[in-house]
């Protein structure tokens, strides 16, 4: 089969300089029919095979060189973080087309200090490194694959990740920082090219949803200063129309679209060998303000928590830590436009915090390996995924 690309006529408004030119090799090749095959190579210009020298347990052909080099996207490292409100949080005005929400990767310190990573800052470093002392972790955001993770980084001795300007099926692989070969995409969650191939990383849970609903959620929450050290405009969104819901457009090509649903359309994935579950936010849209199903992936309970103000879809499992270390099963139902657990009564956030009732302080065991993305690319990397549909 032949990749799927559909170049924008617009084109992005500001992209990264090194992807401008990139794109601009791509429609220029596309005007004259020569888009790439299935079986050539996608790399960039200047560089037929960016893994070359590598030994890599993923095809080769679906890596491209996104004209940036490493590092050519800067990656922040301890970025200042300021309460909500604070001077360096102008950027986060809610007046953006492209994020009239203002999303935020929403994680909590080991010591319990909850922290934004807004999708602004992310759109132009793509990864936040954060050193805790004990516990070093990277925050991640791909904007051409729409997907949000995180990681420890203790899998690659504590170093930071880069950047690496190489993407597989058009999304960001990551390196560490200091020399380090081996490449990581972010989708597939560890090492996949070089020396260190077949490392798996440790992900981190992090919730995406709503600034405005993060805040109210955690009104004593951190989040990240324009204060960066780069001469960026944090409120422009540097790909024009390419997150478009049913823009099918991709900077590289890839080997398929699954049309099941709209290709940038977010999508809650939950991975899982047989291929796992994609909870799509379209499904989750219609069906109420406040959503809750329980499902099961890989044989294993779950339960999936939505809310439609804060445009936020989570997955935990039915284990509850109360304040006092005890674990107790819960399972939920909806009560007066509330998740509310059978057992006691006690009303959960979206986020897996009980803020009230018998409960109150306890937290449900996130699934850690959930995470969201644009359905296009949450297909690729798992074909054999199932979809979630509402219950009847």
């Amino acid at each position: 089969m032949s990749p799927v690309y559909s170049p924008d006529p617009g084109g992005p408004r500001s992209l990264h300089p090194g992807r401008t030119r990139t794109l601009a090799l791509v429609l220029a090749a596309a005007a004259l029919g020569l888009v790439v095959g299935c079986g050539e190579n996608p790399g960039g210009p200047g560089d037929p095979d960016p893994t070359a020298d590598l030994q890599c347990s993923i095809p080769t052909d679906q890596i491209a060189d996104g004209g940036v080099g490493r590092g050519g996207i800067p990656a922040l490292s301890d970025p200042e973080l300021v309460s909500p409100g604070g001077s360096g949080t102008e950027y986060l005005r809610a007046d953006v087309s492209a994020d009239p929400e203002v999303r935020v990767i929403g994680l909590r310190a080991p010591d319990g200090q909850p922290i934004a990573v807004p999708h602004r800052i992310l759109w132009w470093h793509e990864i936040v490194n954060f050193d805790f002392g004990d516990r070093k972790i990277a925050v991640t955001l791909c904007p051409l694959t729409g997907s949000s993770l995180a990681f420890d980084r203790a899998a690659v001795d504590g170093r930071e990740f880069v950047v690496s300007g190489l993407l597989y099926l058009n999304n960001l692989m990551m390196a560490p920082a200091e020399g380090g070969r081996t490449l990581y995409p972010q989708m597939s969650r560890g090492g996949r090219c070089g020396p260190d191939r077949g490392v798996e990383l440790e992900q981190v849970h992090v919730t995406e949803m709503s600034w405005e609903q993060w805040k109210s959620l955690h009104p004593d929450t951190r989040v990240i200063s324009s204060s960066t050290g780069f001469q960026r405009d944090y409120t422009d969104y540097p790909y024009g129309s390419y997150n478009s819901l049913g823009n099918s457009n991709t900077l590289f090509p890839v080997p398929r679209i699954d049309g099941r649903r709209p290709p940038k359309e977010l999508v809650l994935g939950l991975p899982h060998e047989d291929g796992g579950l994609a909870v799509p936010f379209g499904a989750l849209q219609n069906t109420a303000e406040v959503a809750l199903d329980s499902v099961s992936v890989g044989g294993e309970p779950v339960w999936v928590f939505w809310k439609a103000q804060a445009r936020s879809a989570a997955a935990y499992r039915p284990e509850a830590v109360t304040p006092s270390g005890e674990t107790r099963t819960a399972s939920f139902t909806l009560d007066g436009g509330e998740i509310v657990d059978r057992e006691t009564g006690s009303v959960w956030t979206v986020d897996g915090r009980a803020v009230s009732g018998p409960m109150e302080g306890a937290e449900l065991e996130p699934v850690t390996e959930a995470y969201v993305a644009f359905w296009f690319a949450w297909a690729l990397f798992q074909p054999e995924t199932e979809i979630w549909e509402p219950p009847s």
